[in-house]
């Protein structure tokens, strides 16, 4: 569809946001794999995963270096700078980014328009992470991005990008090649530095910031939230959530120094949430939300939490920016799109004998979110909570949050190097709770010790970490669908 306001974009200098590294990161691991190696689906990955990945590291320095936008721009340029040609929405906070994302994109798509999506990290299939109206990016185009892409990165052995460098230009440069009427980028880590800023947006949005990363990005909120909103550009209008009274002093600082316009749900805009439980969608909360360019009156939200009902008004909110900007949006459409929301991996039963419920949450205050919302929508008479979780995290934070909704806690390790070892995990659990716990070394083995602990009416909830709840989705729905198979050939016989 097309937008009845033409949008002019003047190129952001790259020396407003970052100076060019004078040398190279000797701690840079050198790509090997050849572009013209890759032949198939699996050579393009193996090429991608064979980039310096600081999802997996163990230990890495947040700094200019290793996070460099100079050599972002520079991997750009030879792909005719895609980021100028998209009208990019962009998105960071601490939790609720994929949601408000997820949210916003459906709304769009609900009203004709073309909307990419860019979110990390994934919960299975690493084409998660680039969308187009909900739909993954195929193989195919995987494997020829990935294949144009890699020409480019063996032309900068000198500094090598990063996979999450990579990833990013692949998804700049295929939402430019499919002419997305809306580009959505949610934020890596932090903002400041991270390699989604190198877009022009047409609107900013800030979820909830609170401690995480607090080892690359800062010990205080304060700090942190300096990082976040270092993604307002100036004169681009700015929405966020309310946010603790040091996070909203930082990010007022912020847009004032580049005459941004800011808003926040819940003060400059009317926003409120009740919960309530109907036949119709059970358990669930309706929101409230005023702007100047629409009126939505107890609007059910799709996903479970209140925290969900903070991320849907502010994907609302960022509507009513390109409303104003002269995007014509349909209420109605909107309230259907909405409708439609499910996101992978967050309050999601993946079983249900035993019922199993996994959720990303891997900070405290997503943990907090995540009891209480369990509480709300879930229906259960015991719940055993298998965890994992990054060393680099706040460990403690969690385990306090997770003492008041767990019945039985059984710790295990999860798949990458940055995983807490299970014995400290439960050392400090007890330690902080004064209840007894158990350790797995794999989640197959909790599973083994969890099913015997519950009986119809409980649930076993996995939480912790991206990597922990991809792995049970992934075993469980293999599961599901083995005992469907066999129930069928039973049937059949």
């Amino acid at each position: 569809m097309a937008t009845t306001r033409k949008i002019t974009r003047k190129k952001s200098s790259k020396t407003e946001l970052l100076k060019p590294a004078e040398k190279a990161n000797p701690n840079r691991t050198k790509t090997t794999r050849r572009s013209s190696a890759i032949k198939s689906y699996d050579d393009a990955l193996e090429f991608l995963f064979s980039n310096t990945n600081y999802e997996n590291a163990k230990r890495f320095r947040y700094n200019a270096d290793t996070f460099n936008l100079d050599r972002m721009y520079r991997l750009l340029e030879p792909l005719k700078d895609p980021h100028t040609k998209l009208a990019a929405i962009h998105v960071a906070g601490t939790k609720g980014k994929g949601s408000t994302c997820m949210m916003l994109s459906n709304m769009l798509s609900a009203n004709g328009y073309k909307v990419g999506l860019y979110t990390s990290p994934h919960v299975i299939d690493i084409r998660e992470r680039i969308k187009i109206n909900d739909v993954m990016i195929s193989e195919e185009d995987m494997t020829k991005l990935i294949k144009k892409v890699s020409t480019v990165v063996k032309s900068m052995q000198d500094d090598p990008p990063t996979f999450f460098e990579i990833l990013t230009a692949m998804a700049l440069f295929y939402f430019a090649k499919e002419k997305v009427d809306f580009a959505i980028m949610e934020t890596g880590l932090g903002g400041r530095l991270d390699s989604t800023n190198v877009v022009n947006p047409i609107a900013v949005g800030l979820t909830s910031i609170s401690m995480d990363h607090h080892r690359q990005l800062g010990n205080t909120v304060r700090e942190i939230a300096a990082e976040k909103a270092g993604i307002i550009k100036k004169g681009v209008p700015t929405v966020s959530v309310l946010q603790d009274p040091d996070v909203m002093d930082i990010i007022k600082k912020q847009a004032n120094s580049l005459k941004a316009p800011l808003v926040f749900t819940g003060k400059e805009i009317d926003f409120s949430c009740r919960f309530e439980s109907s036949r119709e969608l059970g358990p669930h909360n309706r929101i409230c939300l005023s702007t100047p360019t629409s009126q939505y009156d107890h609007l059910p939200v799709p996903l479970y939490g209140e925290h969900q009902a903070e991320n849907c008004g502010l994907a609302l909110a960022i509507l009513d920016i390109l409303k104003t900007s002269g995007y014509k949006i349909d209420d109605k459409l909107v309230v259907s799109g909405l409708a439609e929301t499910k996101l992978p991996g967050r309050m999601e039963i993946v079983c249900e004998n035993p019922r199993v419920l996994i959720d990303a949450a891997h900070n405290s205050s997503s943990m907090r979110a995540l009891v209480h919302a369990i509480g709300q929508h879930i229906p259960y008479d015991s719940m055993v909570v298998i965890f994992g979780c990054c060393e680099d995290k706040d460990v403690d934070g969690m385990l306090r949050e997770l003492r008041y909704g767990a019945d039985k806690v059984i710790f295990t390790r999860i798949k990458s190097p940055r995983s807490m070892d299970p014995e400290i995990l439960a050392a400090k659990y007890t330690e902080l709770s004064g209840k007894m716990c158990q350790t797995a070394l794999t989640f197959r083995k909790a599973m083994e010790i969890a099913e015997p602990a519950v009986t119809q009416g409980d649930i076993i909830c996995v939480t912790g970490s991206f990597y922990l709840i991809g792995e049970a989705k992934k075993i469980m729905e293999a599961r599901v669908a083995a005992e469907k198979e066999a129930e069928a050939a039973a049937a059949s016989a």
